[in-house]
């Protein structure tokens, strides 16, 4: 099996791009979804992050409002750090325990996981292949506030606060331009998984 990484700035296409990927016969993690399962309540992460942020970020229900959260860490990037330092580990056990299943179901399979930060972490020296998807700012922009109801200034903040694509393509085996029709973006996913067939060996 090989491992494939899938990252690129917010709001650039990467969950697009996975789940291409996903639908050609790639088994996909998506580390964003399993960073909402360590929050939830039980998860490896829900009580050190209480204990880190406390119970003021808890809704009526005794689930962890993202948001709120959110609203603390991207305005203080010492406490930002501190929850990638809860959450992080926590998702990657989860991310080990699934590879290993995919790796006894389909040893010669194609494992991808999306996430956001694998090369701010030097976590993409860890893959076989790496994936970039990229996309002009202003397309960007226009997603993200769609996406997450956030006003433009709110959206430059946050790109503000990632790597730039333009150095995140110098690490990438694979760059997905996704600014275009989604016909196009799939198109190129394919070539890409194409490719990642004959380097597996399949």
């Amino acid at each position: 099996m090989i491992k494939v990484g899938l990252t690129g700035g917010y709001a650039s296409g990467k969950t697009y791009v996975a789940g291409e990927l996903e639908n050609l016969g790639c088994h996909v993690i998506h580390a964003d979804r399993l960073g909402h399962l360590v929050l939830q309540p039980g998860g490896d992460a829900y009580g050190p992050v209480l204990e880190e942020f406390g119970r003021g970020i808890l809704t009526g229900e005794g689930t962890i409002d993202r948001k709120k959260l959110a609203s603390i860490v991207f305005i203080h990037p010492a406490q930002l750090q501190k929850l990638n330092g809860i959450v992080h580990p926590a998702v990657f056990r989860l991310e080990e325990k699934m590879l290993e299943q995919f790796l006894q179901n389909d040893p010669k399979g194609i494992a991808v996981i999306e996430a956001a930060i694998l090369i701010e972490t030097g976590r993409y020296r860890q893959f076989d292949r790496l994936i970039v998807t990229v996309c002009d700012r202003e397309t960007q922009i226009t997603r993200g506030m769609a996406r997450d109801n956030l006003t433009r200034e709110e959206v430059v903040a946050r790109l503000e606060q990632q790597m730039s694509l333009d150095e995140k393509v110098k690490y990438a085996d694979y760059i997905i331009d996704t600014s275009g029709p989604k016909a196009a973006t799939s198109e190129r996913v394919r070539r890409v998984y194409e490719d990642l067939r004959m380097v597996a060996g399949v």
